[in-house]
């Protein structure tokens, strides 16, 4: 039985078995190598400290002591394109996890593709992985994520950052784990029965920058648009100045000044 650090049980529902580490080189890294060796979906590696946490774009995460480390590996058994779309979900999962646990004045938001945001601070990112089976679908996918519970960077290339402690939290990184758990199974079944419409919706609700004006950054372009909508593929709506719509299905995205 895992225990967190004042000796209570850590009480995950029955589809996780946990993999609890004191230090791991990336949480990542040991869910790949369970999924090659053929466990069933559902593998929670959560680690108290990372010396190997990697962000998006390869970028290094830093993990001291503190914070929320875990890898969740799956078996979506859907393409790769809708399994992409889970990324959504986990947004989710972490939204409903920190409006449990912080005061409720705080600014929760989510930041397309994949962040969530505390007044557009940082507080917790998502990393996917996946491995295509000779179908074309997935054979497995890991989804990483890092939560500032107690400490979070000074210092960062793109948004500033926060942590739940800052926000006013005194919650625990195994009540957080918990809460993301039981959140993302109950939104995991919504996703299993209805698809990604449902997650599309309830994610809309929380966007950042909705019917703002935002910035793009591709690798050969930047420009400026409008923030109408999610698609069906989970694609960004841009309407443009000129009255048109663009699609963006992957890029950087910065918020304009005083919007």
């Amino acid at each position: 039985m895992i225990k967190d650090q004042g000796g209570r049980p850590v009480n995950l529902p029955p589809f996780f078995t946990l993999h609890a580490f004191d230090s791991i080189g990336s949480t990542n890294e040991e869910a790949r190598a369970l999924a090659d060796k053929g466990a069933v979906e559902g593998q929670l590696v959560w680690a108290r400290s990372q010396n190997q946490g990697v962000g998006r774009r390869g970028r290094g995460w830093s993990s001291p002591e503190g914070n929320l480390y875990c890898s969740l590996m799956l078996r979506p058994n859907c393409s790769v394109q809708e399994g992409a779309k889970l990324s959504f979900l986990i947004a989710l999962a972490l939204y409903r996890s920190a409006k449990d646990v912080l005061p409720d004045h705080a600014d929760l938001s989510l930041k397309w593709p994949n962040d969530l945001l505390i007044d557009r601070h940082k507080v917790a990112g998502i990393l996917l992985e996946s491995k295509s089976a000779s179908d074309g679908n997935l054979e497995w996918l890991v989804v990483g994520t890092g939560v500032n519970i107690a400490f979070f960077p000074e210092h960062t290339d793109g948004l500033p950052a926060t942590s739940f402690e800052k926000q006013g939290s005194d919650c625990s990184v195994e009540q957080v784990l918990e809460l993301y758990a039981a959140h993302f199974l109950d939104l995991y079944r919504v996703w299993q029965k209805d698809g990604f419409e449902p997650i599309r919706r309830e994610w809309l609700q929380y966007a950042s920058g909705m019917k703002k004006k935002i910035t793009v950054r591709l690798p050969n372009e930047t420009f400026n648009g409008t923030f109408i909508d999610l698609d069906t593929a989970g694609a960004l709506v841009l309407q443009l100045e000129d009255g048109s719509q663009r699609m963006v299905t992957a890029g950087e995205v910065f918020f304009l000044p005083n919007d």
